[in-house]
This record gives structure tokens, C-alpha cells and sequence, in this order.
């Protein structure tokens, strides 16, 4: 019995194995393609400009969904093959449960045939849509090439199936409450609607934050191997804890984006072969957010972001235009040396606004910004460094070669897990009660 899900879990691995080979045959096959639809960029950080294919992302993400599309039958094929999980009279089902197949979530009218796990079917299905939505929009983005409140829209739209996912099969909008508050606030507290709305909000901002920590070879895909990976290892612990299945389910969703993206991972890594565009970004944040939401551990998922999360705080008074923002915020390469160095917003000192300029002071006396001033023939200006965490490291480094910088920062995303780990077994006794 307890052995039964390893089945699924091998199936799934493999069809991963076969997805990597497969994105990693793929992504090179189809360069001339993408070259011919003028799907392609320049790679700005290099001496020579040559165009390089573009939104590479929509064939990892083409393969992973093929995958899933063959796996689809395969939990369920136990509810098939034994008698426990047969039909039962029409007024028996309703409260039928299956709990081997999840049938403890919630009381669901009857099917046609055989009854299986009815829930996790729907989980399934609505969350291959809502990263189905999100491949295909964030294609549109790279063809199109959208404005910033697009990026805001679109995540937000295809998060619809997977939030009325959650509201058919599960509904609870209920939290523990973490000790300080309880005092004020009682064990536990419903949050209603706001719940959906934090969903909604964590889905974009997923999507998002993979997207603003980008410019340098490598990245993107490698930023979301370690997050997939440390999901995975968070799944594996738990595998023996009450959610057992949330875990399992994670798992079917993790492993294969898992070994797609390392194909892709391999052609995007330095010096990139391949960009792999918004398409990536957002079919990333997207499976992230199905995992996080369906799975049930959205807070641990968040922690896995903290240098997502650390960006996104340091890009805010650029990302609302409190401080102008250049469309490209990517380091720039000194030619002479060969090496990267941060880019710098130039804009007049008197276009700024008196928050803006508090803000800057601010920043400044911090020394978390490298600010310069000065005059031309139309008026003084002033400069300021992009706000990303990539040019965050080359200001407290120096200068350094594409590949050193994105090593680090790799290295830095693998700090932020071990330290996530960290607060999920060790500092989360100080709130909640484990």
C-alpha cells in the first residue's frame, strides 16, 4: 500500500529523463527556426553582437507539458485495477471515500464507471491550464514585447483556474495564527476573500520575480534549478508528515521542470547560446505558484524566493517609477576589460519628484546606491546605479567576468534555500506550534 505512489514517482522520472534529452536535442534543432521569425535578441554583455534565438523557454515548457499530458492517467491507475475503488450505488458515492486515491478532501458527487480521486484529478488538470495560459502568454510577451502592467495583468488572469481550483477542492481560507498575535487575534483566523487575493498576488508575483532578477547568461534557468531542486528535497522530507499527498502532488509537478529546465539550463549558460525570454519567466513562476498554492506550503515556497524577494525590495522605487527606470536595467560591459560593471540610470535632478529625491537621500546615506551628480549643457543630472541585485553584487565586489558574477549569484540563491531550510525546521518553533 504504502509503496504504491514510489510507481507514479518512477514513471514521472523517467518521462523527466526523456524530457531532457529531449529539450536538450530540441532547444539547438529549432535555432534556425527562431532566427528565421526574427525571434532573436542581442546579447549586450558580449563584444560582438550576434543575434542570439529567443524565448527558448516556450520548448522547455512545450516539453514538460507533453509530459505531463502522458503522466495524467498515471496516479489514478490504481483506482482502475482495484475493487475498493469501484462503482458504487448512486446514493453511496457521495460519501464514498477512497483514501488511498485523496478522496479525503472533500465529498463529491458520483462518476460515471469507476470512482477515483475526483480532487486531485481536478488539481491536475487545472494546474497544467493555468501553466498552459502562462507558456502562451508569456510568448506573447516575447513576440509582442508588452508594456510592464501586461506583465502585472497577465499572471493575474491565468491564475483564475488554479484559485477556482482551490475554491472547488479545498475552500479553507482559515490560518494559525503565529504566537505574538494570538493574544489579538485568537489560534486561528478566517481570512475570506483576502486569502484568494494573497493566492493571486503570489502568483504574480512568482512570475514577476524571476523575471526582474535577469541580464546575464545563465540566470534565469538558474535561479529556478535551485529553487526546483530545494522544492524537490523540501518535498522528499516531507513525504512522511500528514500532507503526504500535497507533497506527492508537488513532486509530479517539480520533477519535470526540474530536468527540462536543466536541459535548457546547459544551452542558456555562459557564453548562451539561447535566451530563454519571458516565455521562461513566467512558465516558471507559474509552476512555482501551482506547487506553492495546491501543495499547501505557499509561505516555505516564499522563502525559497528570499533573493527574489531581496531584489524585488531593492528594485521597488525604480519598479514605480519613483526613480526613472531604463527598459533594460542589465549590467554593462567595459570592453577594455572584459568585465561587467554596474549601469547607471541618468535622468535631470529637478524631473525628480520630492519623494523620489527623499528616497535617493535616503539610499544614499545608506550606501546600499552609487549616486554621482553633475551639469551638461542643458541642465545638472544625476546618476544612479540600476537597482537589481546584480548590480547590488558588483558594487560591493567590483568589476567581475559574466560567468564569476552568475556563479555567485547562484550561490547566493543556494544560501537563500539552506537558510529557508533553516527557518522551516528551526526558527518557525518560535511562531507556530510543530
Amino acid at each position: 500500500m504504502a509503496a504504491w505512489p514510489a510507481v507514479p514517482l518512477l514513471i514521472n522520472l523517467g518521462g523527466s529523463l526523456l524530457g531532457f534529452v529531449a529539450t536538450l536535442t530540441l532547444v539547438p534543432a529549432f535555432k534556425d527556426r527562431f532566427l528565421a521569425a526574427r525571434l532573436y535578441g542581442e546579447d549586450l554583455n558580449k563584444a560582438s553582437r550576434r543575434p542570439v534565438p529567443e524565448a527558448q523557454g516556450v520548448i522547455s515548457g512545450a516539453v514538460f507539458l507533453i509530459i505531463l499530458f502522458c503522466f495524467i492517467p498515471v496516479p489514478f491507475l490504481r483506482c482502475f485495477m482495484e475493487e475498493q475503488c469501484a462503482a458504487f450505488p448512486h446514493d453511496e458515492v457521495r460519501l464514498a471515500r477512497c483514501q488511498e486515491c485523496g478522496g479525503h478532501r472533500r465529498e463529491w458527487p458520483p462518476v460515471i464507471g469507476v470512482l477515483f480521486s475526483v480532487p486531485q484529478f481536478v488539481e491536475l488538470i487545472g494546474s497544467l491550464l493555468a501553466i498552459c495560459c502562462m507558456i502562451f502568454l508569456g510568448f506573447a510577451d516575447d513576440v509582442l514585447n508588452l508594456r510592464w502592467r501586461h506583465k502585472l495583468l497577465l499572471p493575474t488572469m491565468a491564475s483564475l483556474p488554479l484559485l477556482m481550483v482551490y475554491f472547488t477542492n479545498f475552500g479553507n481560507t482559515t490560518i494559525v495564527v503565529p504566537k505574538p498575535f494570538r493574544v489579538l487575534l485568537g489560534m486561528h483566523l478566517d481570512l475570506g476573500i483576502l486569502y484568494y487575493v494573497y493566492m493571486g498576488m503570489l502568483a504574480v508575483f512568482c512570475t514577476n520575480a524571476i523575471n526582474i532578477l535577469a541580464g546575464i547568461n545563465g540566470i534565469e534557468a538558474g535561479q529556478s534549478l535551485v529553487i526546483a531542486a530545494s522544492i524537490i528535497v523540501f518535498n522528499i522530507i516531507e513525504l512522511n508528515g500528514d500532507y503526504r499527498d500535497d507533497h506527492i502532488f508537488s513532486l509530479y509537478f517539480m520533477i519535470p521542470f526540474f530536468f527540462t529546465t536543466l536541459g535548457l539550463f546547459y544551452h542558456n549558460w555562459y557564453p548562451s547560446q539561447v535566451f530563454v525570454g519571458d516565455t521562461f519567466c513566467y512558465f516558471a513562476g507559474m509552476t512555482f505558484a501551482v506547487v506553492g498554492i495546491l501543495g499547501h506550503f505557499s509561505k516555505t515556497m516564499l522563502l525559497f524566493f528570499i533573493p527574489q524577494v531581496l531584489n524585488f525590495l531593492y528594485s521597488l522605487p525604480q519598479l514605480f517609477h519613483v526613480i526613472p527606470c531604463p527598459r533594460h536595467r542589465l549590467p554593462r560591459l567595459n570592453p577594455s576589460t572584459g568585465k561587467l560593471e554596474m549601469s547607471y540610470s541618468k535622468f535631470k535632478t529637478k524631473s525628480l519628484s520630492a519623494m523620489g529625491t527623499t528616497i535617493l537621500k535616503a539610499i544614499k546615506i545608506l550606501h546600499i546606491v552609487d549616486v554621482r551628480s553633475g551639469a551638461d549643457e542643458d541642465d545638472e543630472y544625476t546618476e544612479c546605479n540600476n537597482m537589481t541585485l546584480i548590480n547590488f553584487v558588483i558594487k560591493l565586489i567590483g568589476p567581475t567576468h559574466e560567468r564569476n558574477l552568475t556563479l555567485l549569484l547562484l550561490l547566493i540563491q543556494v544560501l537563500g534555500s539552506t537558510i529557508a531550510f533553516s527557518i522551516r525546521y528551526q526558527l518557525v518553533r518560535l511562531f507556530y506550534d510543530v
